[in-house]
């Protein structure tokens, strides 16, 4: 949930960047840590092994004033991709207000696109929060390469169901989708705030 500071007009959003490893989540954080203006650019902390996986999580915090009257801090993380590191995973996701599922396009990866969804769930489970309660997207990666599914399989794959998330095709290397995928995962939790507010100022 949302941390909704109303004495000093702060609300704190926290958006976690999920999916397996290597598809794309930490890419996702460097690119949108080097386009945004350096008055609200703050550092960001990653922990990676030699081959450059996120071992815990990237922190990017960014202030906005979308929300009138309020200022807004968005603080996004990244969880490790690896299945060993599920604690850590579960630990990121408490307080969660918005989840992106960064999937990888290659054909080859199709199946541990599928597992780390069903990890997904699995841990928000462990919360009592199922994808009906949280603002949730789909983020196709690496759609530049060869090799890769079809949209139509991915979303057969990991978008059925009674919870049908919007999707964004991306390329994070160069950041093609990479603020779309912000944008409207940013829209969707500031859209439920707002509803949640609304009861109390009328």
């Amino acid at each position: 949930m949302a941390q909704i500071n109303v004495s000093e007009k702060v609300i704190s959003i926290k958006i976690v960047y999920y999916g397996p490893a290597l598809s794309g989540k930490t890419t996702n954080l460097q690119y949108i840590h080097k386009k945004i203006s350096s008055k609200k650019q703050s550092e960001m902390i990653s922990i990676a092994t030699e081959g450059d996986r996120t071992l815990f999580f990237d922190y990017l915090p960014l202030e906005t004033d979308i929300i009138p009257g309020f200022k807004t801090n968005f603080q996004i993380y990244t969880v490790p991709g690896q299945v060993h590191y599920n604690a850590t995973r579960k630990l990121v996701l408490q307080g969660v207000d918005g989840l992106v599922f960064v999937a990888d396009s290659l054909w080859t990866r199709q199946q541990d696109n599928v597992e780390s969804l069903f990890n997904m769930k699995e841990n928000l489970v462990s919360y009592g929060l199922g994808l009906k309660d949280i603002p949730y997207l789909l983020q196709y990666n690496k759609r530049d390469l060869p090799e890769i599914a079809p949209l139509e399989y991915m979303d057969y794959l990991l978008n059925r169901g009674e919870i049908r998330a919007p999707s964004v095709e991306s390329v994070a290397l160069t950041g093609d989708g990479v603020f779309p995928a912000l944008n409207m995962i940013s829209k969707m939790v500031i859209g439920k705030i707002l509803m949640e507010l609304k009861p109390k100022t009328e």
